[in-house]
C-alpha cells in the first residue's frame, strides 16, 4: 500500500509538470509558425460582438503579439506555475476548471468588451482566471499548501492586479478582468470539491476502516521483554536460577476429605 501511495503522488507531480509544458510548447509552435507565415494569425483573435470574432473565444488564448516577445515569455512562465498548481491540487476537476475559464472568459469579453476594431489575443485572460481560482480557493479552504500558494501569488504577482484596469493602451484589460471574475466564481462553485492532495498510509487505512497497530503497546511489550531478559542475565551471572515446576492437581492433594468419605 505504501508503494501505491508513492506512485499516486509521483503521478500527480508528473502530470502537473508535463501538461503545462505541452501547452506551452504548443503556444511557441504557433508563435513560430505565425512568425514564418505571411498570413496574419491575429485575425483568429476575438473581435467583440461580431460574428467574425466568435472564433476568437476558442483561439484567442493561443495567439500572441509578434511585436512583443515578452508577451508570450511572461505568459509562459506564469501559465506553467498556475496550471501546474491547478493540476496537482485539483486533479479531479482541473480539466473542467481550465476549460470553463478558457470558454467563459472569452465569451464575456465578446459580450461586454468595447469594439474598437481591435482583436483580443493572448493567454492572459486564462492566467487571470487561474489566479482568481487558486487565490480564492486558498482563502476558502483551510489547507496549508493552498494558503502558501495564495501568499506566493500576493507577494510575487501582486502587480498583476493592475492588469484588470484600463491603464495601459493596447492591453486587453477586459480579458484580464473577465478571466479573474470567472476564476473567482468557479472557486465558489467547486468549493466543496476535495483538494487532490497526496494521502499518507494511515489516512488510507482510516478511510478503509483498518485499525492501525497499537505501536505504544508493541513498544511496551518489547521493553518488558528486554527487562526480563536483563534480569535473567543478572541471575545467571550471580550463580543462581529460578526453576518453576508444574505439579498436576496440586490443589486437590491438599484439600480435606469429606466427612462422609471414610476408608474401610
Amino acid at each position: 500500500m505504501s508503494m501505491r501511495i508513492k506512485n499516486q503522488t509521483f503521478g500527480h507531480s508528473l502530470e502537473a509538470i508535463i501538461y503545462p509544458l505541452l501547452l506551452i510548447i504548443i503556444l511557441w509552435i504557433i508563435q513560430w509558425v505565425d512568425y514564418l507565415s505571411p498570413y496574419d494569425f491575429y485575425k483568429w483573435g476575438l473581435l467583440p460582438r461580431t460574428t467574425e470574432g466568435l472564433k476568437g473565444i476558442l483561439f484567442m488564448p493561443l495567439l500572441h503579439s509578434q511585436r512583443d516577445i515578452h508577451h508570450i515569455l511572461n505568459n509562459s512562465v506564469t501559465l506553467y506555475l498556475f496550471l501546474g498548481a491547478l493540476i496537482y491540487y485539483y486533479r479531479s476537476i482541473a480539466l473542467k476548471v481550465f476549460c470553463f475559464i478558457w470558454i467563459f472568459s472569452g465569451l464575456l469579453v465578446w459580450i461586454y468588451a468595447e469594439n474598437h476594431g481591435s482583436y483580443h489575443i493572448g493567454m492572459s485572460g486564462v492566467i487571470y482566471g487561474l489566479l482568481g481560482f487558486l487565490f480564492t480557493s486558498g482563502v476558502l479552504r483551510k489547507y496549508l499548501p493552498l494558503q502558501a500558494i495564495s501568499l506566493f501569488i500576493i507577494f510575487v504577482y501582486g502587480n498583476m492586479i493592475w492588469g484588470i484596469f484600463p491603464i495601459r493602451a493596447n492591453i486587453s484589460w477586459e480579458g484580464h478582468f473577465m478571466g479573474l471574475v470567472v476564476g473567482v466564481i468557479l472557486a465558489f462553485v467547486y468549493k466543496k470539491e476535495a483538494v487532490q492532495a497526496p494521502k499518507y498510509q494511515y489516512e488510507i487505512e482510516k478511510e478503509l476502516g483498518i485499525e492501525p497497530p497499537d505501536l505504544e503497546g508493541i513498544w511496551r511489550e518489547q521493553q518488558e521483554l528486554l527487562r526480563l531478559q536483563e534480569e535473567e542475565k543478572r541471575r545467571r551471572e550471580a550463580g543462581y536460577y529460578i526453576v518453576y515446576h508444574y505439579v498436576p492437581n496440586a490443589n486437590q492433594q491438599h484439600q480435606p476429605k469429606d466427612e462422609n468419605e471414610q476408608s474401610e
